[in-house]
């Protein structure tokens, strides 16, 4: 069967099971947690692939790895996950849950790239131009890149608006070549 299949299957479990006991947002974090230690420590993955480790063991990683104090449910998940096998699925599950949790709630992921660092304000003001043109909740990150030059990169869904100056810098040298 398809690994894609199962996590999603697995994540929409989780996410029916932990609306009806209010803890949806709870495991989110617990997820993202999870998901996160993944990226930052690859062996994570190889570790808990290994047939050899006791699953007591990989129980004691992954809970853990879900971050300080995961609820008795994402406990009881990760346990679950291993007496079914399906270790070598959970970061998938992890990622499926997070993105049906974005669509449930209707969080959009936003990113604005600035050359310098933006004050709170300004970036409370993007974040509020963001939600009022999509309608929903926004995870907003900031994130400084001098080598934009000055000006700024907005991002959010499938949209991308940049306003630097190194683009348009860019788009003067590109005319200046014809």
């Amino acid at each position: 069967m398809d690994i894609g299949v199962i996590s999603v299957r697995y994540a929409r479990a989780l996410l029916k099971s932990a609306m009806e006991a209010k803890l949806e947002a709870k495991v989110y974090a617990e997820m993202q947690m999870l998901a996160e230690s993944y990226l930052r420590v690859p062996e994570l993955r190889f570790t808990i692939d290994n047939p050899m480790l006791a699953k007591d063991k990989k129980e004691t990683l992954l809970v853990t790895a879900c971050g300080d104090e995961p609820t008795e449910f994402t406990r009881r998940f990760v346990q679950l996950v291993l007496e079914e096998g399906r270790e070598s699925a959970l970061q998938f599950m992890a990622n499926s849950y997070i993105t049906l949790y974005r669509q449930q709630k209707n969080i959009i992921r936003g990113r604005l790239i600035t050359a310098a660092a933006v004050s709170p304000a300004t970036e409370l003001k993007m974040r509020q131009m963001v939600e009022s043109k999509t309608q929903g909740t926004v995870e907003f990150q900031t994130e400084v890149d001098p080598d934009i030059i000055g000006g700024f990169i907005l991002e959010y869904g499938t949209y991308r608006m940049d306003a630097s100056v190194r683009s348009k810098l860019k788009g003067i040298l590109t005319e200046l070549k014809k």
